[in-house]
């Protein structure tokens, strides 16, 4: 079963050498143009996701709207996505050693903040790879202060995630 990772940890994809995403700094924070009136009585949170070249050419990136899903509490509701104040990578080269990041603001109420699923699927080079999934929640640490890159961790969220939806499915029950 596909474990989702932990916001925090890097996601390399197999078909593009040396590409990997993160999903991190899952923090609260007022948007930079003002509050949208449709968030009003929300709260409002950060998300930065970085697309890194570690291979020996460079690559297109594209990572807009409509490429990212926020999901939100235990029945994964949709988050309000502020796509006004988000900024996205749109068509950019990322060459080797090098690094660009989209910056997303949401909002959503603030109990169901403990518990934020980011999907997301890249466009490189003008071909869409799979997509991958990052869960944390706010007030949690990133995974970066966890285990080392491409490790699997049996105690983090992500593996009590798998677990649960493990038992769930052998179990039958909703």
């Amino acid at each position: 079963m596909y474990e989702p990772n932990v916001v925090g940890d890097w996601q390399e994809y197999d078909g593009h050498a040396g590409l990997r995403v993160r999903v991190h700094r899952l923090e609260p924070a007022e948007p930079p143009r003002g509050r949208d009136d449709a968030a009003e009585g929300l709260t409002y949170f950060r998300v930065r996701v970085t697309v890194e070249n570690r291979g020996g050419r460079l690559v297109g990136v594209h990572l807009e709207d409509g490429q990212v899903d926020v999901r939100i509490g235990p029945d994964g509701e949709s988050a309000f996505l502020d796509w006004r104040n988000s900024q996205f990578i749109e068509g950019f080269d990322v060459y080797p050693l090098r690094r660009a990041t989209a910056v997303l603001y949401a909002a959503a109420p603030e109990a169901s903040l403990g518990q934020i699923d980011v999907q997301v699927q890249l466009r490189v080079d003008e071909e869409w790879v799979d997509r991958r999934l990052w869960t944390g929640g706010l007030g949690l640490p990133d995974g970066e202060c966890g285990a080392l890159p491409g490790t699997v961790r049996e105690d983090g969220l992500a593996h009590q995630v798998s677990a649960f939806l493990r038992g769930q499915a052998e179990g039958g029950t909703a």
